[in-house]
């Protein structure tokens, strides 16, 4: 009896009436809310959760693109590279051919050249021993004919024999 007399004196003391009405309430309330609120609360959170792991699976492929982009651009970067590489080669080794054929081209011109000069050389050679030839010719001509005109003065056979001369020396 203690307790039932401690009991009354507690300035709030539940009746079985109230009791029985608030758990009654409090089930229809449960059940309005269950149905009312709890689902349409589970399913935003279920479509919240299907959306959380459609950005992560979207961000997860967006991650494996980016990474196949890197390693694509990588590849186009070193190809690229590797075709720079490939065409300064080429200017290079266009541009030795190019200068080992005008290395030649010049060589070929200068043999040419000192060619020409040395024919050029040799004409003139053989000219200028010609005009000696008929210079020292005509020298010893004009030096024999004046020996020959003071010996032959007064001889008409000696004078006969020199025209001979001469005519054979003009035929030949």
């Amino acid at each position: 009896m203690t307790f039932l007399a401690a009991a009354r004196f507690w300035p709030i003391l539940p009746e079985p009436g109230l009791i029985f009405w608030t758990i009654l309430i409090f089930l229809i309330f449960w059940t309005l809310m269950s149905k009312f609120a709890f689902k349409p609360i589970a399913s935003a959170l279920a479509k919240r959760n299907g959306d959380i792991e459609d950005a992560l699976k979207t961000a997860e492929q967006a991650r494996l693109e980016m990474a196949n982009l890197k390693s694509e651009n990588e590849k186009l970067l070193s190809e690229a590279r590797e075709e720079r590489a490939q065409m300064l080669k080429e200017a290079r080794d266009t541009g030795a051919a190019t200068i080992e054929e005008a290395k030649d081209k010049a060589r070929q011109e200068a043999q040419k050249i000192i060619n020409n000069a040395r024919q050029e050389i040799e004409n003139q050679k053989a000219q200028a021993m010609r005009e000696v030839k008929n210079e020292a010719g005509n020298m010893a001509l004009e030096i024999a004919e004046k020996v020959i005109r003071r010996e032959l003065k007064g001889d008409p056979s000696q004078t006969s024999f020199v025209n001979d001369l001469v005519n054979e020396i003009k035929l030949n």
